[in-house]
């Protein structure tokens, strides 16, 4: 599936920029400075980045590609970090992450309702937060930079999943530098969240064959999260006598101010260990 490519003011130029970026000579990344798996195959002859994508994820399980392709992104863009969300009714539903310091950092965007990844979803197109210590990328999303840089992330890509009529989710890129993404790599990233979208789409809910499959299906572990979370706002709706909205903003509020997520409070709601009160 394609993904849109407009200038909608987001940090999307029409035309992907053409110089190379500091990551393209090996700055920064002194590991990377002699060739690197996206530049070079094996036998040092050009690897092309859809082989190294199918090579990725080769033999491995349908549950875990979506992590898988997190970790191959990583391995092919000059970032330390991937995550891949779905968009959900409220809240985005983290469906894998490339380690635990991604999956931390999908949490942060979906606990605060803010960030390029809800941007990037609603948009449409990619958002490329390239700078978060400084400039109008820090000063757009203060309270999420803020917590991204304490986690060590300096910059974050945002790249829709979908095509021009939908989009489903967003492939999330954390970098611990301020980096501008070349038109190379920009393109490589809309290569990974193709792939992503067509796998994310093709997965089986489930192999009715296999009854033990069934129960560890693909979406059942984010199913389970996400229930949560609604189980919670209904509690929630219930004690206060609010609105779905409201409990929900409350929700994400009182997990902000502990310096939680909102699945970890939406759990302690639902397991009756905290109670929103009217006072």
């Amino acid at each position: 599936m394609a993904v849109r490519s407009r200038d909608d003011g987001l940090g999307v130029p029409d035309e992907e920029p053409g110089r190379d970026g500091p990551a393209d000579r090996g700055e920064g990344h002194p590991e990377r400075s002699g060739g690197t798996p996206r530049e070079q195959g094996r036998t040092g002859g050009p690897l092309d980045v859809a082989d190294v994508i199918a090579e990725g994820v080769r033999g491995v399980p349908a549950a875990e590609i979506p992590r898988r392709l997190c970790a191959v992104a990583v391995e092919l863009l000059p970032v330390t970090g991937a995550s891949v969300s779905l968009r959900g009714n409220g809240m985005p539903m983290r469906m894998g992450a490339s380690d635990p310091a991604a999956a931390r950092l999908a949490e942060i965007q979906a606990t605060l309702g803010d960030g390029p990844s809800l941007y990037a979803a609603e948009a449409g197109a990619p958002v490329l937060a390239s700078d978060l210590t400084a400039g109008r990328d820090a000063r757009r999303w203060p309270v999420f930079a803020q917590q991204a840089a304490e986690a060590g992330v300096r910059a974050v890509y945002s790249v829709p999943l979908g095509d021009d009529a939908v989009c489903v989710g967003t492939l999330d890129l954390y970098g611990d530098a301020p980096h501008e993404l070349s038109g190379r790599e920009l393109h490589t990233a809309r290569l990974v969240a193709g792939v992503m979208t067509l796998a994310l789409m093709s997965l089986p809910l489930d192999d009715e064959d296999d009854e033990d499959a069934v129960e560890a299906s693909w979406l059942s572990v984010v199913a389970a999260e996400q229930d949560e979370v609604y189980q919670a706002i209904g509690m929630i709706m219930a004690q206060l006598g609010v609105g779905a909205d409201e409990a929900l903003a409350l929700l994400r509020a009182h997990a902000f101010a502990e310096g939680r997520t909102a699945l970890d409070v939406a759990h302690e709601v639902i397991t009756h260990r905290m109670r929103f009160d009217e006072d």
